[in-house]
This record gives structure tokens, C-alpha cells and sequence, in this order.
């Protein structure tokens, strides 16, 4: 997948563990170890802005582009 989550990255920065996290955020923990894994297929808006105010901390910390090479390029 092309965009990747830095959310422990931030996390480990900011000192903050994921059951805080979740507490501060309202949602499980499970559902955040999803998100944090990359395994999560969308993120709602007012999650993502929960944990930038838990994290003081902008979308681009925690969400980042890479662009997948093409696997057919010889």
C-alpha cells in the first residue's frame, strides 16, 4: 500500500502509550493497534483529528505517500 502510517513513530516522539492514546482518542484499543499497524482501510476525519490534538501533531506526521513501483517494469 501505497500510504503509510507513522503513528507509533509519533507516539514513541510524544512518549505516549496506546492504551493513553485510545483513552484520550474514545476509541478501543483494538481499533487503534489497527490503525497504528497499517492494517486499517480508512480512518474517519474526526479520529485522525482526535489523535492529532492527543499527539499535537498535523495529518502529514502520521500519514505519509510513498508511490509503489510497478511490479511488470523489467
Amino acid at each position: 500500500m501505497a500510504i503509510i502510517i507513522n503513528l507509533d513513530i509519533v507516539m514513541a516522539k510524544r512518549k505516549m502509550s496506546l492504551n493513553e492514546l485510545a483513552l484520550r482518542v474514545g476509541i478501543t484499543n483494538v481499533n487503534l493497534s489497527i490503525l497504528k499497524t497499517g492494517k486499517a482501510k480508512g480512518v474517519r476525519f474526526d479520529t485522525l483529528e482526535a489523535i492529532c490534538n492527543a499527539l499535537d501533531c498535523q495529518p502529514g506526521d502520521i500519514l505519509e505517500y510513498i508511490p509503489e513501483v510497478p511490479k511488470n517494469i523489467p
